[in-house]
């Protein structure tokens, strides 16, 4: 399977692809700009017939010299519709999309709060393996991970809602699976639990099921809140470690150890690390389920492009050393540290894979 169509273009169309690369930050601020002032509303409501540059102005109070160039970009880019003589604005598909589809806000919100200015430094966390993008929000810490609960109040919520969009549309099938292996799991250590939504999840739909949650401890006391908010303390113990201290090791015995959209946080070396602690804790009928989104495990040309350019948020923000991860690297990681997938599914939620793994041997 091509996980890419190799393009056929001629030499000019070469040339123009190239500038669409150059302007490329420019045409996503104009776009962005057009979504949040309103501008692409109101080019909605003017329906086929369409709206002139100085209604939207009137409309917005906006300085029709703005509005006039934000409307040139998108008609260059193809989220505006063609002008006619008389000077009117549609919106076209891309530009319904850029308006309405919920992954697409939220791909675009994530990348202006969290990415946008951290991007400018990538070629600097090349250099150096480090997430030099993170100096924006603060030199003091290693990994966005020890950032977040820190982070300015857009930003988080910018990074929760990508993060959560994507997980939660896997969880439901994801939990059924775990919840259905037999010996029937009685214990589940979430481990890089975020802020307990996994957990939460699970606790909701068994009540015998016994949980603990690991994490940095200042992230670990957002899920602790939330799990007392709905009344499952009884059942959830949270346990604080740093997974990157190889001297931190895992409870032993646990029925299910599970990771999701955790591996992808870390580079081949540390996630051996982690799944080889994972391996010496496992029981005789324990699991360790990891549910990532594997790029070339996609149905689509369009999700293997923004799994793909995911990782460059890792490059310069996260860690310096992550990244979405194929299915064969991460394959390999399990071997390395002792383990066998014995199965693998696919299509959960818009782009998940579950990996279900047990000790070699």
């Amino acid at each position: 399977m091509k996980l890419f169509e190799e393009q056929k273009l001629s030499a000019y169309e070469a040339i123009y692809e190239a500038q669409k690369i150059a302007f490329a930050p420019m045409i996503f601020q104009a776009a962005r700009s057009m979504r949040d002032l309103g501008i692409l509303e109101q080019l909605e409501l003017g329906g086929e017939q369409g709206c002139s540059a100085a209604q939207i102005a009137d409309e917005l109070s906006l300085s029709l010299y703005g509005v006039e160039t934000l409307l040139e970009s998108g008609l260059s880019a193809g989220i505006v519709g063609a002008a006619t003589e008389q000077g009117y604005y549609t919106l076209s598909k891309v530009g319904h999309y850029l308006l309405h589809d919920p992954m697409t806000r939220i791909n675009m919100d994530y990348n202006h709060q969290v990415c946008y200015q951290g991007m400018y430094y990538l070629d600097e966390a090349v250099k150096t393996g480090k997430p030099e993008g993170l100096q924006v929000f603060g030199k003091q810490w290693e990994t966005i991970y020890q950032a977040l609960p820190h982070l300015p109040e857009p930003v988080q919520q910018s990074w929760y809602a990508f993060d959560h969009f994507y997980s939660d549309s896997a969880y439901p099938q994801a939990l059924r699976r775990l919840l259905a292996l037999e010996p029937k799991p009685r214990t589940l250590m979430d481990i890089g639990t975020n802020v307990g939504r996994f957990t939460l999840l699970a606790a909701s739909q068994d009540e015998g099921l016994q949980i603990t949650m690991v994490d940095l401890p200042d992230q670990l006391q957002n899920a602790i809140r939330n799990v007392e908010q709905a009344g499952y303390r009884e059942r959830v113990t949270p346990l604080a470690m740093d997974l990157l201290d190889e001297n931190n090791h895992f409870p032993q015995g646990f029925d299910i150890y599970w990771l999701s959209q955790f591996l992808s946080c870390f580079g081949h070396r540390e996630i051996v690390s982690i799944l080889r602690r994972v391996r010496s804790a496992m029981g005789e009928n324990s699991r360790l389920c990891i549910l990532e989104t594997c790029w070339d495990r996609q149905q689509h040309e369009a999700s293997r492009y923004a799994l793909i350019n995911t990782s460059l948020y890792f490059t310069a923000m996260a860690s310096g050393n992550s990244k979405m991860y194929g299915s064969r690297e991460l394959l390999a990681c399990i071997d390395e540290a002792g383990l066998e997938c014995r199965q693998i599914t696919d299509g959960l939620g818009l782009s998940h894979s579950l990996f279900e793994c047990v000790p070699k041997g």
